[in-house]
């Protein structure tokens, strides 16, 4: 319950502190901070204000907008798993990748790497210049065009 209320805070509060009008009213605090100043006598107490209000302001924003990130990481992950499962000839050996350590992440960046080189050394394009796609799994090249019948015509196939 707590959670909950805290993730709606935080992303209500996230969501206000990035309009334009919030930035208007900093920048609004701000000069009025600068022009009292010369009522103060640019004091000690007068630069501590500032100083609290924005360290305080700072340190609490920290907490509110990394758990609206957070969240919005987890929803996006969610999202592009879901994409990977149901998109015919891709590896599910790609979803939840960031569970992974770096040095496993790194392992599947240089297959990735490897394989985008092998298209473009094999100068695999279609006839309006759009890259090929390279399946994994077994290496061949096959343009972007080619694969969607393929997929196409397996989809057919299934239905029967």
């Amino acid at each position: 319950m707590i959670g909950k209320s805290f993730s709606l805070f935080a992303s209500r509060t996230a969501s206000i502190a990035g309009r334009p009008a919030t930035f208007a009213i900093a920048v609004g605090s701000v000069i009025l901070w600068a022009l009292a100043g010369p009522v103060f006598g640019f004091s000690d107490a007068w630069q501590l204000t500032i100083n609290t209000a924005t360290t305080i302001i700072t340190f609490l924003m920290v907490f509110l907008i990394q758990n609206s990130q957070n969240r919005d990481s987890r929803a996006v992950q969610i999202k592009l798993d879901e994409l990977i499962r149901a998109t015919l000839g891709a590896h599910n050996a790609l979803l939840n990748l960031e569970e992974l350590s770096e040095e496993e992440l790194e392992g599947f960046r240089k297959c990735y790497i490897e394989i985008a080189e092998k298209a473009r050394d094999e100068g695999l394009i279609d006839e309006e210049g759009r890259p090929a796609i390279v399946l994994p799994g077994n290496g061949t090249a096959m343009l972007v065009e080619e694969n969607a019948k393929r997929r196409h015509r397996r989809a057919g196939r299934r239905k029967r």
